[in-house]
């Protein structure tokens, strides 16, 4: 069996509690499990399944009696690490105009490879987290997933919903060959109107120090700066294995700044921004 990952993350956000949920199946030394994972600006938690757990049909994904897809999320755990249960329900996907990865999506031999399948979609609904009620009334929803061998071994990842938009960037070390390069992908939803931002359309990165990242691209410039983290592990693949361990901020306090053309479209600072701020300086 050759390495491999799948998985799914899909974050809920009211105004007052986030959520975000993970499944995934992995490979790795002729073994293959399913996982998910459950994240809270509180805590995060890993239940581990085996192989015969995990089924995909159609557009969704089941792992035991927990099921995810388009229409949403439903779970029921009860383990000694983890009682969860309940369902939320999402309203239509707003999704991007095409692949995220652009022309690296036929690229072979890739380490990961990522989706974005919403950017915004409503949630309603409540989930019981270790007897904790997170309780979602048109919220915000947003969901991503990636694939391949290993994560990026140094990386950031930003998602935001913000007035008027939502936005998603993420910035890594990518090997491919032999060699290594930094390659972007983002894109911001701002007042109807779709940007994206990446390696492929002659995005570059001009600043990359002190958790702040500045991304020109043409006439666009994003500026993400990490303020304050709020950090909670996770399980991230090594060649298929979940044994890395990455730290997400689901929850916390940011900046972003939008420009075109030399004029700022957007400019704030949020305590609902999720970050993954892995190794870079």
């Amino acid at each position: 069996m050759y390495h491999f990952f799948y998985g799914w993350y899909l974050k809920c956000q009211s105004d007052e509690q986030t959520l975000a949920v993970i499944p995934a199946i992995h490979g790795a030394k002729g073994t293959c499990t399913c996982s998910i994972q459950v994240i809270t600006d509180s805590g995060a938690w890993t239940v581990t399944f085996g192989k015969n757990a995990f089924k995909r049909t159609g557009k969704n994904i089941f792992i035991g009696e927990n099921q995810f897809g388009e229409k949403g999320i439903r779970l029921n755990i009860d383990t000694p690490q983890m009682c969860i249960q309940g369902r939320l329900h999402f309203g239509r996907l707003v999704r991007l105009k095409y692949d995220i990865m652009g022309p690296f999506a036929l690229v072979p031999f890739m380490e990961c490879r990522h989706s974005v399948w919403s950017m915004r979609h409503t949630v309603r609904g409540n989930m019981s987290v270790n007897g904790q009620i997170y309780s979602f009334q048109n919220a915000w929803g947003y969901w991503e997933g990636d694939r391949g061998r290993s994560f990026p071994k140094e990386y950031l990842w930003t998602q935001c919903f913000f007035k008027d938009g939502t936005l998603m960037l993420s910035v890594a070390d990518i090997p491919i060959s032999g060699i290594h390069f930094t390659g972007i992908i983002g894109a911001i939803l701002w007042r109807g109107t779709e940007y994206r931002i990446a390696t492929y359309l002659g995005a570059r990165v001009v600043q990359n120090q002190n958790k702040t990242v500045r991304v020109i691209q043409g006439d666009l410039e994003l500026s993400v700066r990490l303020l304050q983290a709020s950090g909670q592990p996770l399980k991230a693949p090594a060649k298929g294995n979940m044994i890395r361990t990455i730290r997400e901020s689901i929850c916390c306090r940011a900046f972003y700044q939008f420009r075109k053309k030399g004029c700022t479209l957007f400019a704030f600072e949020t305590d609902r921004a999720s970050f993954e701020f892995e190794y870079f300086s």
